[in-house]
């Protein structure tokens, strides 16, 4: 779903017309129709609007759901699925794994500053 589609899909579901959600973030009906069906991208200060009206972070707006945005940024399917998996964990485990994780990143890189 592009973004602008998502601002349409969230007016709709919030039953606001083009009218009132261009009232609401302060902007003209033709410039909101320009960011649903024109791939317009909003400015800053639009998408803060948007994301107070919608109740969704600015990034959900751009982006899409955090899965969406991870499976199309993330090409490796096993690693994908570990992420999900430590993602149903409780916060203790979580914090151990980040852990685990920062501690590897920042050996690598400790390893690779030697390497030079």
């Amino acid at each position: 779903m592009s973004l602008g589609e998502r601002i349409q899909s969230l007016r709709k579901q919030h039953n606001l017309t083009q009218n009132k959600l261009a009232e609401e973030i302060q902007v003209s009906v033709p410039q909101l129709v320009r960011y649903e069906t024109k791939g317009v991208q909003p400015p800053a200060n639009v998408l803060s609007k948007l994301s107070e009206v919608f109740g969704v972070s600015i990034d959900y707006i751009v982006n899409g759901s955090i899965e969406n945005k991870a499976q199309d940024t993330i090409n490796d399917n096993l690693l994908l699925r570990q992420f999900k998996a430590v993602e149903k964990m409780n916060q203790e485990d979580k914090n151990i794994v980040t852990r685990l994780i920062d501690a590897f990143i920042t050996q690598k890189r400790i390893q690779d500053i030697s390497a030079y």
